[in-house]
C-alpha cells in the first residue's frame, strides 16, 4: 500500500487511559508494593526516543492501594505518552504496570499494532507539541489527548514499516552513540591538558595519582572570597508580574556545556521588569550548573554576553568574579578538573540517578588562587590548546544533530506512507 495513508482518531483502535496516584495519606497503600508504576521519574531514558519498551520503573504501588484508588494495572504491550511537564515522550510497557496521572494510555485493539503506533506518535511528535498549554508547567489535556489521530495502514503494512524503523533507527542510534563517545573521549582529553597546565604550574599536585590541592606559597580561597554566587529565577506560573512585565531569553542546564554555553535553543520567560534586572546576566560571569546527572555538577562556562538582555534559571548558578582577584576563564578551567569534579560529587545531594549542589556549596568551593596575571596566562595557554578539541566537538555535535533529524524525518515519512517501504 503506497501513501499517504488515511488517518484515524487512535481511541478508535486502542483503548484510551491514563493512571493516578494512591492517596499519600494512606500509608497502608504504600506497603507490600509489587505492582511496577510508571511516573515522570522514569521520562529520562525516553526522552531521545532510543528506548521503546519499559520494564522497570524507580517506584512500585501495592495491591491495596491500586483497589483504593483510580490507578490501573494496564497489560503488557500498552502504548505510554507523558502528557504534563515532560510533555510527548512515549515508549511501550514490556509487563503490566500502572502509570501515574502523569502519562496517557492505549491498549491497541486488533486493527493497531503497539509498535506502529509508537511510531505514529514519534514521528507526529511536533503536531502532538502543538497542543500543549501552559506558560511554565505545560500539559497536553484529555480532550487533545482524544483528538489525536495517527496514520493507519493495514495491520501487515504496519508491522512492515514497525520492522523497517526499528532497524533503521537502531543503526542511526549506534552512530549518534559511537559520535558521543568521541565527544566523551575528547572531553577526557582536554581535562587531561588542563590538569597537566596546572600540575605543570604546581597549581595542583597529586599524591598517589589524586589531585590534592596546592604545593608550597600556593593558597586556597573560598568562592565566597573572590567572587558572588546568583541564584537564578525560578519558573513560576503563578509569579505576580504587574503590568511593566517583559519578555526576556533565559538559560537552562541543557544551555550550560563543559566548557561552554550552547545558545542554539534558548526560551524567553515573561517577568517583572524589577526581576528582568535582579537576575540578569553580566558578561564575564561563569555559569555553573546545579546538577541533574551527576556529571552536570558545578561545571562551569563563561557567558560572552551574546545574548543581551539574559537571564538565567534557578538551576544554573552566576558566578560572578572579583576583577582584580580572579579570572573568570582561568575559573571556568578549574571547574572541569579531577580536583573540582570530586569536590561537587562528594558534596552533592543525591536521590535516585539524580544529584544537586547548591549556592551555598558553590560558594564554599576552594579555589586555587595563584596571581591574576599567572591565572589569565594559564586560561590563554588552555584556549590555545584546546582550540582542536573544541573545533573536532563541535563538528560531532552537529553530526549528531543532523542524525537526529534525519531519524525523525524517516520515523515521520515512513509512518504517514510519503516513504516507500
Amino acid at each position: 500500500m503506497t501513501g499517504p495513508f488515511p488517518r484515524v482518531a487512535l481511541k478508535r483502535v486502542a483503548k484510551l487511559g491514563t493512571g493516578h496516584t494512591p492517596s499519600r495519606s494512606h500509608p497502608e497503600y504504600w506497603i507490600d508494593r509489587t505492582i511496577p508504576w510508571l511516573t515522570l521519574a522514569d521520562v529520562g531514558p525516553l526522552r531521545d526516543g532510543t528506548r521503546s519498551v519499559v520494564t522497570e520503573t524507580k517506584e512500585m504501588i501495592s495491591e491495596l492501594g491500586v483497589a483504593n484508588s483510580s490507578a490501573v494495572v494496564h497489560p503488557a504491550g500498552t502504548v505510554v505518552m507523558s502528557r504534563t511537564a515532560s510533555v510527548g515522550y512515549s515508549a511501550i510497557l514490556g509487563r503490566d504496570m500502572a502509570t501515574s496521572q502523569d502519562y496517557v494510555t492505549w491498549t491497541c485493539g486488533p486493527e493497531a499494532d503497539p509498535r506502529f503506533v509508537l511510531h505514529g506518535l514519534r514521528g507526529l511528535r511536533n503536531e502532538i507539541l502543538a497542543s500543549r498549554m501552559g506558560s511554565t508547567h505545560q500539559t497536553i489535556y484529555m480532550p487533545d489527548v482524544e483528538r489525536i489521530r495517527i496514520p493507519l495502514p493495514p495491520l501487515e503494512e504496519q508491522r512492515r514499516i514497525a520492522d523497517f524503523l526499528d532497524d533503521e533507527t537502531a543503526r542511526i542510534d549506534a552512530l549518534i552513540a559511537a559520535k558521543q563517545q568521541m565527544i566523551n573521549i575528547v572531553g577526557d582529553r582536554s581535562k587531561g591538558t588542563i590538569e597537566a597546565l596546572l600540575e605543570a604550574s604546581e597549581i595542583i599536585v597529586r599524591l598517589d595519582g589524586v589531585p590534592s590541592g596546592l604545593r608550597g606559597d600556593r593558597r586556597l580561597a573560598r568562592l565566597a572570597m573572590v567572587s558572588t554566587v546568583q541564584s537564578g529565577i525560578t519558573l513560576d506560573a503563578g509569579r505576580e508580574l504587574g503590568r511593566d512585565a517583559v519578555v526576556v531569553p533565559y538559560l537552562r542546564v541543557a544551555n550550560v556545556q563543559d566548557g561552554y554555553i550552547d545558545t542554539s535553543v534558548v526560551k524567553t520567560v515573561h517577568v517583572a521588569k524589577a526581576d528582568a534586572g535582579r537576575f540578569e546576566l553580566r558578561r564575564g560571569d561563569v555559569l555553573m550548573t546545579e546538577g541533574g546527572d551527576p556529571d552536570k555538577l558545578g561545571r562551569g562556562a563563561v557567558w560572552t554576553g551574546v545574548i543581551t538582555p539574559c537571564l538565567h534559571q534557578n538551576h544554573v548558578f552566576a558566578v560572578r568574579p572579583d576583577p582584580s582577584l580572579l579570572d573568570p576563564a582561568y575559573l571556568a578551567m578549574v571547574t572541569r578538573t579531577t580536583y573540582a569534579r570530586a569536590y561537587f560529587e562528594t558534596t552533592a545531594t543525591k536521590t535516585t540517578g539524580i544529584a544537586s549542589t547548591s549556592a551555598s556549596k558553590i560558594a564554599a568551593f576552594r579555589v586555587p588562587l595563584p596571581p591574576l596575571d599567572e591565572q589569565r596566562r594559564l586560561a590563554g595557554r588552555a584556549e590555545h590548546a584546546l582550540g582542536k578539541d573544541q573545533v573536532l566537538t563541535d563538528t560531532l555535535a552537529r553530526q549528531i544533530a543532523l542524525l537526529r533529524e534525519r531519524r525523525q524525518a524517516l520515523i515521520t515519512a515512513a509512518v504517514t506512507g510519503e516513504l516507500a517501504i
